[in-house]
């Protein structure tokens, strides 16, 4: 799968967020919360074109959702990860594509998992700062030229000030 490449939004993604929502929901716990986060859920913004999902369970699950998810081909990156956070991707063919799915793993009310809630629904409510966003993540990706410190250095003072909401 290409690296870095900026990919205009698309209709299609919550639609692929949904279906791999209904297979998810098929092995997880049942109390645990199952939302679209990243550039694809946000209408307008654009990006790598990952369907980025973060699931949050009761901490005693953590380990048999990590091991279920791995049974279901998710694929465990301990790099991608935090102390709060497991990480997994996946690639899977769908109407002759490849596409990619990331997979955020935390506890009920983690911090991650606020904030990660938090940026989406804050880009969706404020147009403006998604469309600049969109213009910056475009730009990473032509500077990057693959390189992912390179991309996420080219964000990190934008980030930082949604994250501070001083924008």
């Amino acid at each position: 799968m290409e690296k870095y490449v900026f990919k205009k939004y698309s209709s299609e993604f919550p639609k692929l967020f949904t279906r791999e929502k209904t297979k998810l929901k098929k092995f997880l716990p049942k109390n645990a919360k199952i939302k679209h986060i990243g550039s694809t859920a946000i209408p307008g913004l654009g990006g790598k074109g990952i369907i980025d999902i973060f699931i949050s369970v009761n901490k005693k699950d953590i380990k048999k959702t990590k091991e279920k998810l791995e049974k279901f081909d998710y694929i465990f990156k301990p790099s991608g990860g935090s102390k709060q956070r497991k990480f997994f991707e996946k690639d899977y063919t769908y109407h002759k594509k490849t596409r990619r799915v990331h997979i955020h793993l935390t506890f009920h009310n983690s911090q991650e998992f606020k904030r990660a809630i938090d940026f989406v629904e804050y880009l969706k409510n404020n147009p403006k700062i998604t469309k600049e966003y969109a213009k910056i993540k475009k730009q990473g990706t032509k500077l990057a030229k693959g390189n992912a410190k390179v991309y996420q250095k080219h964000k990190k003072k934008f980030l930082e000030k949604i994250n501070k909401r001083k924008i």
